[in-house]
């Protein structure tokens, strides 16, 4: 029996998700932001081994999503195959779905840790 697998990250089975992307050194401000605010949890974490960080959001959010240095895509409706290994070649979980505390990231939530990371970024860089 021959079976196919994708590289899309998200596949029609589990959940369904869109996906917002971000540079890399903005998303891992994020993250941190996100793992030190009480009660709110990290979801999943994709990073593309290059220059972006992809967090899991519920389906529907890239209509609504307005975050300046962030994209939001939506899936169509496809599951995310929440899986140990990474959905994609050459990239790989930063946050992985096994170890992450919610399934999706609260588009609110994210939206308030990325807008914190973009003005702790901005202040960093205008101390150099």
């Amino acid at each position: 029996m021959v079976t196919s697998q994708s590289n899309d990250p998200c596949t029609p089975s589990v959940t369904a998700c869109d996906l917002v992307t971000v540079p890399t050194r903005h998303g891992l401000e994020a993250v941190d932001i996100l793992r030190r605010a009480a009660g709110d949890g990290v979801g999943p974490v994709l990073h593309d081994g290059g220059d972006t960080l992809a967090f899991l959001v519920p389906p529907g959010t890239a209509a609504a999503w307005d975050v300046p240095g962030s994209t939001c895509t939506e899936t169509e409706g496809r599951g995310l195959r929440l899986d140990p290994e990474p959905p994609v070649e050459g990239s790989d979980w930063l946050v992985p779905p096994g170890e992450a505390d919610l399934d999706t990231h609260p588009p609110a939530v994210l939206r308030r840790a990325l807008g914190e990371a973009a003005r702790t970024i901005e202040a960093a860089d205008a101390c150099r």
